[in-house]
C-alpha cells in the first residue's frame, strides 16, 4: 500500500473496531518515539476523542522534549486530542523500595534484576494508561511494530505487551517510518535512534539487541521462509552456507530471541480438564 492508503485503511479500522464495540475513545502513551507517534496521529485521525499521556520516570529536564514536541505537533493538528503528562517517578521509586529486588544484586537469583526493574517501569505505565481508559471508557492502543511483537518479542509482558489493539502490529519497523513521513511526523523523531527509555544511560534498541530494525527484518523475512518447526534449525544450517559472517551472527540474535520469548506472543495456556474426569464418582 502506498502511505495514503494505509493510513485510511488503518484509520478505518480503528473506527470499525470502536463503532462495532461501541467504544468513545484511545488512550496512547507517548513516548517521543517513532511508533507511538504514529499510532497517536493514526488515531487522532479517527476523529474519535484521543487522550496522549506522557510517563516520565527519572527522567532528567529536557528528556522528555520529544514526547512534549510531538503532543503540541498533535494538538495544533487535531481538535480531538488532550495530553496528559503523569511523572511516575516518585510511585517507580517507592515501589522499587517496597519490593526491594536491588537486594537481590548479591545473591544467585539476582541475575534478572535490572530488567526487572526497567519491566517494571513499563508495567506501571501500562496500569496508569488502563486507569485512565477504564475512567474515561477508552480503549488503550498498543504501539509495537510486526519486529518487535512477533518476531524478536521486544517489550515487556504486562507491560506496553499489554493492549487492546494493535494499530501497526503487521509493519515493520522500517514502514513505520515510511508512514511516519507521510504523516509528517517531525523530524527529530524520525532521525532520533530508536530506545525504549528503561535503562540508565538510555541505550538504544539497536545496542540492547545487537543488531538494527533492517538486520532484524531481513532475518525474519529470512526465517519465515521456513516453518518453525522441529527440523528449523538443520534446515538454517543447510542454508547458511550462502550467508556473511554478520548474516549469521544476526540470525544467531534473531532466532534466540524468538525462541527465548515466543511465550509473550500467546495467549495464557489452559490446563484442559477432561470432562470425563470431572465426573462426580
Amino acid at each position: 500500500m502506498k502511505g495514503k492508503e494505509l493510513e485510511n485503511y488503518i484509520v478505518k479500522w480503528l473506527k470499525d473496531y470502536n463503532d462495532e464495540n461501541s467504544l468513545s475513545g484511545f488512550v496512547i502513551g507517548v513516548s517521543g518515539g517513532i511508533d507511538s507517534s504514529v499510532v497517536s496521529t493514526l488515531c487522532a485521525k479517527t476523529g474519535y476523542p484521543v487522550l496522549v499521556i506522557s510517563m516520565p520516570i527519572n527522567t532528567k529536564e529536557g528528556d522528555e522534549s520529544l514526547s512534549d514536541k510531538h503532543i503540541n505537533f498533535l494538538k495544533e493538528k487535531f481538535d480531538n486530542v488532550e495530553s496528559l503528562t503523569i511523572d511516575l517517578t516518585s510511585t517507580y521509586n517507592t515501589m522499587r523500595n517496597v519490593l526491594d529486588i536491588d537486594s537481590y544484586r548479591t545473591s544467585k537469583e539476582g541475575v534478572n534484576v535490572d530488567l526487572s526493574l526497567a519491566n517494571t517501569q513499563s508495567r506501571l505505565r501500562m496500569v496508569t494508561l488502563y486507569s485512565y481508559a477504564n475512567t474515561k471508557g477508552y480503549i488503550v492502543c498498543g504501539t509495537g511494530n510486526k519486529v518487535e511483537d512477533f518476531g524478536i518479542g521486544f517489550f515487556t509482558k504486562g507491560g506496553d505487551g499489554m493492549v487492546d489493539v494493535s494499530p501497526i502490529g503487521d509493519l515493520m519497523k522500517s514502514e513505520v517510518y515510511k508512514l511516519g513521513e507521510h504523516l509528517g511526523i517531525i523530524d527529530e523523531i524520525i532521525n532520533t535512534e530508536p530506545t525504549d527509555g528503561l535503562w540508565e544511560g538510555s541505550p538504544t534498541d539497536e545496542d540492547q539487541i545487537g543488531a538494527s530494525y533492517d538486520e532484524l527484518e531481513w532475518a525474519m523475512k529470512w526465517t519465515d521462509m521456513f516453518d518453525y518447526g522441529e527440523r528449523i534449525e538443520l534446515l538454517l544450517e543447510i542454508r547458511r552456507d550462502n550467508l556473511t559472517d554478520r548474516q549469521s551472527e544476526v540470525l544467531d540474535i534473531y532466532i534466540n530471541r524468538h525462541k527465548q520469548n515466543k511465550h509473550k506472543v500467546k495467549l495464557p495456556p489452559v490446563c484442559e480438564i477432561p470432562r470425563s474426569q470431572m465426573r462426580a464418582k
